[in-house]
Parts: C-alpha cells; structure tokens; sequence
C-alpha cells in the first residue's frame, strides 16, 4: 500500500498510523489534507490545522473524521 486511495482504506479502517506514512509523502493538497485527517484521528488538531491550512482548507471546530474521510473518497473518486 502506497497511493492515497490505499491512505484512505487505512483512514476507514482507523488505521492512522499506516495511513501517515503514506500521506506524507505526498506533497499535493489532496495529500494534504488526508494528512490533516491523520491527525485528527490521532487527537492532534493543532497539527491538524496546520495540514488543513496546507490543503487550502480550514479546520472547523465541528469537524468530524468520519465525514471527513468520506468527502476526501469522494474527492479521490472524482480524479
């Protein structure tokens, strides 16, 4: 496993760690924000925030992980 599509099977599964290594090897902002995800499944939201910012996107309060990993399938689908 090492493509995004892989990171976010690991995402559902709640497997954060082995999605982290694969996020951050990827520079883009899709990469990015996967990598905030990690994060936020980790409990860590100002490192969070900080991969949020690098995807172009904001962190919001009410963010929930699960939402966020469906919306991220759904934008991966799309490519």
């Amino acid at each position: 496993m090492n493509t995004l599509h892989d990171a976010i099977v690991l995402l559902e599964n709640g497997d954060w760690e082995a999605a982290h290594k694969i996020v951050q090897t990827d520079d883009s902002a899709t990469g990015a924000w996967a990598h905030g995800i990690v994060h936020i499944l980790e409990g860590d939201l100002k490192n969070a925030a900080y991969w949020y910012g690098r995807a172009g996107r904001e962190l919001e309060r009410s963010t929930q992980a699960d939402d966020e990993i469906t919306a991220l399938k759904a934008s991966v689908a799309d490519d």
